[in-house]
């Protein structure tokens, strides 16, 4: 194969993938992808029609039928080769990446190394699909609990994490005997194509059936047909909360499964017991990583007033430092947003601050020049707020991170907890109460809650996830497989007699 990173405005045709092979339909509409970095046009992708979705979830169907009834560690084994071959083209995907979404090129190869990480996971975890043994409270019979495999599974990925998110949900989906058809963010469908690629020299090498990994382009209209149908029995859905509770009340209209990862409101509380020295670093990182465009992006931080003024000189001095320019250059810290509409949106709650009287400790603005002629650049800025204002209440994908001060512990976590959403959190303290009382059941009500590390990011052996406008789906590690398989309770008599519940009899 050769390298993956494309030629500016080349023509890539197909836009719908079975596994093994690609095609079109004729005179299709296509998607096209530009990049953030520069504002060329990278590939100019046919979008799956009707048909091409509806062959697709056929030829799914026909794997399953095969693929369930391949023993577990088998599968485990052709993900740990797709493993290996991520590995090898790690720097071609990780640029693309980079290129394609905007982000710096090393969270671009990060990125990548998380596909590798979930691999090594579900190899591991493909031995370990566990169930229960239970007492019978019926002499001479035996129960238990195992798992079988759903069926389809529909993934819709966001353009942040163009490929990451895809192979938590796909390679453990894949150990657990179900097949995947992915609908990957309209702005980043290149990614996902090269992904395709990668590992289908891996499922061609081991015979697998065509299917097993599918893959359909095109914009909203080709993610609502995954949620509307019934054959498809998990949609595992990543992207803002407005497009989670349309897929949510999609699926349950049909009674099908939904695993959610939406919107992240995530803030740091700094105690006046914190060691500024790890928590400057890491709220600079939450908030600009990525150009504050993750689900898990520091967008808040709650600071004790006794070291409000000093977190505030620190932050300034930090972001005086920051280096914004092209992803691809790896002396860059920022990179640009995904394109103008999220410019825009920037904009929009940069004027919104302003109106609710909010000051900048970091002013805000959009760079002009050559070297950011795509007009995606934006300066990270930090605002003095109030938790309660609407700006502050929901999520703009931006690098805004708000400055909100508290007196007392209660106070902190209680503004930490009064958003709508729900993903992650963390607080900084060298104080043993401090800690535990933010981990316990009265503190941070977020799937994530750390202590003396940042909100941003995810290690692949935790389930990932959050709770209210998060969605409360789970994703990645722990015992996040059993989200792709269906529970089954068995009981075996193994005696000469009947008994009947409640100690019923029939004279036979």
């Amino acid at each position: 194969m050769q390298s993956i990173l494309p030629l500016p405005a080349q023509s890539l045709k197909p836009g719908t993938s079975t596994g093994q092979q690609f095609w079109h339909s004729a005179d299709t509409k296509t998607v096209d992808s530009y990049s953030p970095a520069d504002g060329k046009l990278i590939a100019r992708v046919h979008a799956s029609t009707r048909a091409d979705y509806d062959r697709v979830i056929e030829t799914a169907q026909t794997a399953f039928a095969e693929w369930r009834q391949v023993p577990a560690p088998r599968r485990g084994e052709i993900v740990r080769q797709m493993g290996e071959q991520f590995r090898r083209y790690k720097r071609e995907l990780g640029t693309l990446v980079s290129y394609e979404m905007g982000k710096s090129l090393q969270e671009g190869l990060g990125e990548v190394q998380e596909i590798i990480d979930i691999c090594d996971f579900a190899v591991g975890q493909s031995r370990q699909l566990y169930g229960l043994s239970m007492h019978s409270e019926r002499p001479a019979h035996r129960m238990l609990e195992q798992y079988h495999p759903l069926g389809i599974v529909g993934i819709i990925s966001a353009f942040n994490f163009p490929v990451a998110v895809w192979s938590w949900n796909a390679m453990l989906a894949w150990i657990c005997g179900d097949v995947c058809v992915w609908k990957p963010s309209e702005k980043t469908p290149l990614t996902a194509l090269a992904c395709q690629q990668i590992i289908g020299e891996v499922l061609r090498n081991n015979n697998v059936p065509e299917g097993v990994s599918c893959l359909i382009t095109g914009e909203r209209h080709a993610g609502e047909w995954l949620a509307h149908d019934p054959r498809v029995a998990l949609v595992s859905a990543t992207g803002s909360t407005r497009m989670g509770k349309a897929v949510a009340v999609a699926v349950a209209e049909r009674l099908g499964r939904s695993l959610l990862e939406l919107g992240g409101n995530n803030a740091i509380i700094v105690s006046d017991q914190a060691d500024l020295d790890l928590a400057i670093p890491a709220i600079v990182f939450g908030a600009v990583g990525t150009a504050g465009q993750r689900c898990t992006s520091t967008r808040r931080i709650i600071v004790q007033e006794s070291v409000y003024d000093d977190v505030k000189k620190r932050l300034k001095k930090a972001y005086a430092q920051l280096q914004i320019g092209d992803p691809l250059n790896e002396q860059y810290h920022v990179g640009p947003l995904i394109d103008k509409a999220a410019v825009n949106g920037y904009q929009a709650s940069v004027k919104e601050i302003r109106e609710f009287g909010g000051t900048f400790v970091v002013e805000p603005g959009v760079l002009t020049g050559p070297e950011f002629e795509s007009g995606c650049y934006v300066r990270p800025c930090i605002a003095e707020a109030q938790n309660q204002w609407p700006v502050v209440q929901r999520e703009t994908f931006a690098p805004i991170l708000y400055m909100l001060k508290y007196s007392t512990l209660d106070d902190a976590i209680a503004q930490q907890n009064g958003v709508p959403q729900g993903l992650s959190s963390a607080i900084f303290t060298l104080n043993l109460r401090e800690a535990e009382r933010f981990l316990s059941a009265t503190g941070s009500d977020c799937g994530i809650a750390n202590v003396n590390i940042g909100t941003s990011g995810a290690e692949i052996g935790g389930a990932f996830g959050g709770e209210k406008e998060t969605g409360g789906g789970r994703e990645s590690g722990s015992d996040a497989w059993k989200a792709y398989m269906r529970r089954q309770t068995n009981t075996l008599n193994y005696g000469t007699t009947m008994p009947l519940a409640q100690g019923i009899t029939f004279e036979l």
